[in-house]
């Protein structure tokens, strides 16, 4: 008796096992069927790369989890394995999928400004594209003030006495391309933020481009400025960093930048209708 009821039972457990594995993979074939591709009005690998990031984020899944097989993918969406590869390709250069050995594909964090570093050339930009780069550079430097005070010790004071005692520096202020990276470079250090560093070395390219491409204008400023005695240099910023002037120190950066102000406005009056 006991051994029938036994067998009765071990034949239950299997049965509703059976029932539940069912129910899993039917909950799974219906997420896959969502990744159907449906409009044909948009290229089939930014179909695919859009299915693709919809199906992370309505799974909720996070860094480490395990991406589904291309051959599971390519069937789900409808779609060849090659235009799927391109697809995850661009997904790797972002830095949102990477494959390891003997897991296959995972997302991961991706790096964020990564993908427009590796793109932004400054030969193939619109000027009206370095114009909104070069501003939101000027902007993000006059807004992290407060993040550079708050964050200022001594150790960053005598790097920052080093970068301005080593600078060349020509005719009306104008540094040579190292020596304005390295003071500017340390600035965005001192916030202690890594996305903020990061974009330093995204826009730098972009803001020698510009002073190159339009030197004309830039000279004329400079050589005003210079003979009304309001050139702002790295050691008059310095000064009022090492006083702990903040206020001072804000508007003495915005007259650093009055070059790039006067030009950004320039162009901005410009382009309206």
């Amino acid at each position: 008796m006991c051994n029938r009821l036994s067998q009765i039972f071990s034949i239950g457990c299997v049965y509703f096992r059976i029932i539940e594995i069912s129910y899993t993979f039917v909950g799974q074939n219906k997420i896959m069927e969502n990744l159907r591709i449906q409009n044909h009005g948009v290229t089939l690998v930014d179909q695919v790369e859009a299915k693709l990031l919809e199906f992370f984020r309505s799974n909720k899944m996070k860094p480490g989890d395990h991406v589904p097989r291309e051959k599971e993918l390519a069937e789900a969406l409808g779609v060849s394995r090659s235009v799927l590869r391109e697809a995850l390709s661009r997904l790797r250069m972002l830095g949102m999928i990477e494959s390891r050995t003997r897991q296959g594909m995972v997302l991961r964090e991706p790096h964020i400004l990564d993908g427009l570093q590796r793109v932004l050339d400054p030969e193939i930009l619109g000027d009206e594209t370095l114009f909104n780069l070069l501003g939101f550079r000027v902007s993000l430097e006059l807004g992290i003030c407060n993040s550079i005070f708050d964050n200022l010790n001594d150790k960053y004071l005598e790097e920052l006495e080093d970068i301005v005692e080593k600078s060349v520096v020509y005719e009306n202020n104008l540094y040579t391309p190292v020596s304005e990276r390295h003071f500017h470079s340390k600035l965005y250090e001192i916030t202690g933020n890594k996305v903020i560093m990061q974009f330093q070395e995204i826009i730098y390219p972009v803001s020698l481009f510009v002073k190159s491409k339009f030197n004309d204008f830039f000279q004329p400023i400079n050589k005003e400025l210079e003979s009304k005695g309001l050139i702002v240099s790295h050691r008059d910023l310095l000064k009022y960093l090492k006083v702990g002037d903040r206020e001072g120190y804000s508007k003495a950066m915005g007259q650093h930048f009055i070059p790039y102000s006067r030009f950004l406005k320039k162009n901005h009056t410009k382009s309206l209708p």
